[in-house]
């Protein structure tokens, strides 16, 4: 009996062990509502909390959870541990199209989604709500009389010119960890080599790595550093605390992010899913559109030099494993340099 006790015991630890790990989890509506959707996302609570004041307004009676992950932790919640999301919201374009492409996603048309620009929309699967561009981030008081850098160039130039001022203070992505910022990488040496050259340079001033955008704007507003580069102009430009940073958008190119949603093929509650999916996309694509970027970030000034990411099969190249192995070992050797 002691024998079966021991072995059941460690079956539930390695069940605990190996599930998806949630970094924030919350609940809005009534605590006690039968009529509750269930949202798996990438996206910080404060960053979508109006559109989910702005559902719940319109569906009295109605809760929603909300859950926080990383990119990766979300296709393990999805395709490892087949949780039951109502809709699955993430910045990482290639993994979601993955989830599409795989059969993880069900297909939902409405006449919110039937108007919606030919980018926004792959399948009737995979829906873009947002378009936010990847900045470069600076401390305003940190940088005192040296220049701000308009382009990839000029930052290159400048950490070359100053690596006393910028050594072990310069951050990016850890592209090992954040799905984001693997889709950022891999987009940008589509655009130009000079991602492998900054990376280089980034790499020789002891570049620091983080998970995530929210991270590096604490870290550049704590003065740990002075540059982040590739951060969610949205995450920067929404903060309270925003005038303390530039927020610079490369004038050489902008990569732009189309932050997804899909409905999984389990959503337990599909019905109120595409509820939300309306409301998300009228808000964010109707004649009354209320984007949740700040209008600082307009995009429309800026048409010829963006780079807008593509929903679409072209996002599954970099996922292939011996492609992924070999970015990942060259990004090593450039910015670990060991």
């Amino acid at each position: 009996m002691r024998q079966f006790a021991l072995s059941l015991a460690l079956i539930l630890t390695s069940g605990w062990a190996s599930a998806f790990e949630a970094e924030d989890v919350a609940r809005f509506g009534p605590p006690d509502s039968d009529r509750e959707l269930r949202i798996i996302s990438t996206a910080d609570i404060a960053f979508f909390k109006p559109m989910i004041s702005s559902f719940l307004a319109s569906e009295s009676g109605t809760a929603i959870e909300y859950t926080v992950v990383s990119s990766s932790e979300l296709q393990k919640a999805i395709v490892d541990e087949d949780e039951a999301f109502d809709v699955v919201i993430s910045s990482a374009m290639d993994l979601q199209t993955k989830l599409a492409n795989d059969g993880w996603a069900q297909s939902f048309t409405s006449e919110a989604t039937g108007g919606l620009p030919d980018w926004a929309v792959w399948n009737d699967m995979l829906f873009a709500f947002t378009q936010e561009p990847a900045a470069i981030v600076v401390s305003k008081s940190g940088f005192g009389d040296i220049p701000l850098p308009e382009s990839r160039n000029d930052l290159i130039n400048l950490l070359r010119q100053h690596p006393e001022v910028f050594r072990g203070r310069v951050g990016t992505y850890d592209v090992r960890q954040s799905g984001l910022g693997y889709l950022f990488a891999t987009q940008d040496t589509r655009a130009s080599e000079i991602y492998w050259r900054l990376t280089e340079v980034m790499g020789g001033l002891d570049a620091q790595l983080y998970c995530c955008s929210s991270d590096m704007i604490d870290a550049v507003k704590s003065g740990d550093l002075l540059i982040a580069y590739n951060v969610l102009g949205s995450y920067a430009i929404n903060r309270e605390d925003r005038d303390e940073f530039a927020i610079i958008l490369p004038s050489d190119f902008t990569t732009v992010m189309l932050r997804t949603a899909l409905i999984p093929s389990n959503a337990p509650s599909s019905e109120l899913a595409a509820l939300f999916m309306d409301h998300l996309m009228t808000l964010s694509h109707g004649t009354d559109a209320q984007p949740l970027t700040h209008p600082a970030l307009d995009l429309s000034q800026n048409e010829a030099s963006l780079n807008r990411i593509r929903i679409g099969p072209g996002l599954l190249v970099f996922l292939d494993q011996l492609k992924k192995r070999a970015f990942l070992s060259e990004w090593e050797s450039a910015i670990l340099q060991k």
